[in-house]
């Protein structure tokens, strides 16, 4: 009978200790610093290069929490803008700065949190990483004056959004609403040393030939010992602009909570960073940003050792809710690749073509017909809604879905811009009845 109690005993006690060990497995891994800027956090980095170390081992299965930080690193953490101090009270009353944006260098843009070692995770295995959740700062910023179609903009503007679980206002854009969209801009591994040989000569390539691209550039680059002026790779970190076959800035709107996505890994490790993210945001974030913000999000991975071919980049799979449009009705404007004969885009330059200027029509051309209905969507908001053209531009970048309609049908592929109407909630700045003329 005794023995029988023991054994009992001994059995319970390896079940507390086998679930402890499980529990504290799930436990999460908490990446990145709540207070400061990312030049100062060893957990935050601005570059891409294999021997950035990874800070933090975690294993596959485990809660990942990542604290992460605007695009521009200007308004802090999502601890700083809830803190009892003055700023973080300055930001929940609605005060921002503006002039902290002056002087801001692209070169330290997209800071990130990470990366991390992915134990038993080698060379050829995929990373699944699932979204779980993510809260929202207090504060957003949306640039209104560069990104697509820059050359049609005048002066520069600036909008800042004040952020809830539900939506954004600003009052830069008064009488729009937007729904929260939350999902990270980047998600990347580290690139292997093969793989980052391959993409610095295409891109030098491309920069040799007068095409917009961003080399390495040391300044303002975090780590500073391997990727700042005097660092030991300061020609070789990748800037995070583009997003290559490893992943990084994406910008997929579709990357919300219960997403996940799968990376290749080139590293021991993978190498798993995370950042930028955007609280909303319409396909193609035309301005060049979305709403910016800080905020914490939380994801799990998992380790696939035949998992799909990601040759040509990332893949994603969930929910089809994530792609709808928040709205229930819509406007559209399409979009084909004509223009007037002696333009040539600013994106075509590059090419020197003797043949471009003079047409009138550019063959099977995306980005020229994406302009187009882009440009006709900004007039129908100003027209309509009696906003400026900053402004329409703003609010085509965080709200207005570029769409390909079809490739078949050349020349003329087509493109469609998207305006969900449920986003206007005042009343227009222009009166909608002077618009329309009834015909008998």
């Amino acid at each position: 009978m005794r023995l029988l109690i023991r054994q009992t005993i001994t059995l319970i006690i390896c079940a507390i200790c086998s679930a402890t060990a499980v529990a504290a497995e799930k436990e999460s891994l908490v990446v990145g610093a709540t207070q400061g800027l990312c030049v100062d956090d060893a957990s935050c980095t601005n570059r891409l290069h294999p021997a950035i170390p990874m800070m933090h081992r975690v294993k596959p299965g485990q809660t990942i929490l990542f604290h992460t930080r605007d695009a521009a690193d200007v308004l802090g953490t999502v601890a700083a803008q809830r803190a009892d101090t003055d700023e973080g009270r300055a930001l929940r009353a609605g005060i921002v700065d503006k002039s902290r944006f002056m002087g801001m260098s692209h070169s330290a843009a997209h800071p990130m949190a990470g990366p991390l070692h992915i134990e038993g995770a080698m060379p050829g295995d995929v990373l699944k990483v699932t979204i779980i959740s993510i809260d929202p700062g207090e504060y957003g910023w949306t640039f209104g004056s560069g990104g697509f179609i820059r050359d049609l903009m005048e002066g520069q503007f600036l909008a800042i959004w004040r952020l809830n679980k539900e939506f954004a206002e600003s009052d830069d854009i008064p009488g729009v609403r937007i729904p929260n969209g939350s999902f990270p801009g980047v998600v990347s591994t580290l690139p292997g040393p093969d793989q980052l040989q391959i993409i610095l000569q295409r891109e030098q390539q491309l920069a040799d030939a007068g095409a917009q691209v961003m080399l390495p550039f040391a300044t303002g680059a975090t780590p500073s010992a391997i990727c700042g002026p005097n660092g030991s790779a300061a020609d070789e970190c990748l800037r995070t602009f583009p997003p290559r076959e490893h992943g990084g800035n994406m910008d997929i709107r579709y990357l919300q909570p219960g997403v996940s996505i799968y990376l290749p890994c080139y590293l021991e490790g993978c190498g798993l960073t995370i950042g930028d993210l955007h609280y909303a945001q319409g396909d193609g974030e035309v301005s060049g940003s979305a709403i910016e913000m800080s905020a914490d999000i939380s994801v799990t991975t998992e380790l696939l050792r035949n998992g799909p071919d990601l040759t040509h980049g990332p893949h994603y799979e969930g929910d089809s809710r994530v792609l709808d449009i928040p709205s229930k009705r819509f406007y559209a404007v399409t979009g084909i690749p004509v223009k007037k004969s002696g333009d040539v885009p600013p994106h075509m330059e590059y090419l020197d073509s003797k043949v471009l200027g003079r047409l009138g029509n550019v063959s099977i051309d995306i980005n020229l017909a994406a302009r187009n209905a882009l440009d006709g969507m900004i007039d129908y908001i100003v027209t309509n809604y009696g906003y400026n053209r900053n402004q329409a531009y703003v609010i085509a970048s965080v709200a207005v879905d570029l769409r390909i309609t079809q490739l078949v049908d050349a020349p003329n592929v087509g493109v469609t811009a998207v305006l969900p109407l449920d986003i206007f909630v005042g009343k227009p700045l222009v009166s909608m009845a002077s618009k329309r003329v009834r015909v008998d």
